[in-house]
């Protein structure tokens, strides 16, 4: 059995757990194995492997389907019934020709979040100019054209839903001068013009590094200002499109906060696709060092042939561990657990008190 001791990047090997002054020590093993918590300290088992500090890091790759059955935690519920509140958002996305992300995505959660009334709006079409090599949604370098009724049809829909949280979401728009970003916020606008008390919450993409395109959201009105970095520094070409990177990413959420910062800035990981403990620690202390202050783990699963293969399924005990590691780098929300999404729960109760707080400091 292997424990590796990382206190702030200095990696040192040793056969068995030792002492060390440092509070703030923690023992990690390269891959995701069993983690013991015990004071100041954390001890990463190595699963069934020793740490080989030659071995060359995984990446994920296309590999052919092969016909093994998934965990048993990755089993989610069937989304529909016929009196259920998931065929009733159904038809209202369907009578006002939306999109939302629970669909194009193919995300497990859809029965879950749709049954409870929570629901992530897609705008900008259907359409991404880009093409990540983890996403279900379709892709062209030139989608139809934007339109213009859309934030109306929007702000319709969520003024007759039954919610006081709402996630919009888009594909990426290239295309566009502006990435989207007007389009985005007047959609803001008028949700808040409808329903003045409704949380809003907009996962969006990097606009190209656009900063004047991240202040036109910033400053529309939402509460919390989404950014998924995906996946780990070493990862990034492999997993996302060209046109996207770590430190652009990183950019755009510190630059939302600098410009509003009553904003609650939120992020995403996703595991499984070969990246280290170490690698995903300190990617989880990148986006505190910019201000990021809400954050969700979830699973990598292959959407279809074309895309990455899974490397790795990491199991719900080492997601309820990176909760906690997550808790005590000073995250004030973190969602971690194979199904979790970007948008999975996002208006529940703590999450809520958070964005409310944050209301009422900006009020001051």
């Amino acid at each position: 059995m292997m424990f590796i001791a990382e206190p702030f990047g200095l990696s040192v090997k040793a056969k068995e757990p030792f002492k060390c002054r440092s509070r703030f020590l923690r023992l990690a093993n390269e891959r995701s194995g069993r983690i013991i918590r015990k004071k100041h300290y954390l001890f990463v088992i190595a699963s069934n492997r020793e740490y080989n500090s030659s071995e060359a890091p995984q990446v994920p790759k296309v590999l052919p389907s092969q016909k093994t059955s998934k965990p048993s935690w990755l089993k989610a519920v069937a989304p529909e019934s016929v009196h259920s509140r998931f065929r009733e958002l159904k038809e209202t996305v369907t009578e006002l020709g939306l999109h939302t992300v629970c669909e194009e995505a193919q995300c497990p959660n859809i029965g879950e979040c749709w049954n409870g009334g929570t629901a992530t709006v897609m705008l900008l079409g259907d359409t991404c100019t880009r093409g990540c090599r983890f996403c279900a949604v379709k892709t062209d370098s030139k989608p139809p054209p934007l339109d213009p009724l859309e934030p109306f049809k929007v702000a319709q829909a969520l003024a007759n839903w039954n919610l006081d949280y709402v996630v919009l979401t888009s594909v990426d728009r290239d295309d566009l001068q502006d990435g989207g970003a007007d389009h985005f916020a007047r959609t803001v606008e008028l949700i808040k013009l409808v329903k003045p008390k409704m949380l809003v919450e907009c996962l969006v993409g990097d606009f190209n590094g656009n900063l004047e395109s991240v202040e036109r959201l910033a400053t529309c009105g939402m509460e919390v200002f989404a950014h998924n970095l995906e996946t780990v520094a070493r990862l990034q070409k492999y997993v996302r499109d060209r046109r996207a990177n770590y430190q652009q990413s990183l950019a755009i959420l510190k630059a939302a906060k600098d410009l509003n910062p009553t904003l609650v800035t939120k992020s995403s990981i996703m595991l499984g696709l070969g990246e280290t403990v170490m690698e995903v620690r300190q990617t989880m202390l990148d986006l505190r060092n910019v201000g990021v202050e809400a954050l969700t783990l979830g699973q990598y699963l292959r959407p279809t042939p074309q895309h990455l293969s899974v490397v790795e399924y990491i199991t719900p005990e080492s997601f309820e561990q990176w909760k906690e590691i997550g808790r005590e780098m000073g995250f004030l929300y973190v969602a971690s657990g194979p199904l979790v999404r970007s948008s999975y729960k996002a208006g529940e109760y703590y999450m809520k008190n958070i964005v409310e707080s944050q209301r009422r400091l900006g009020s001051h």
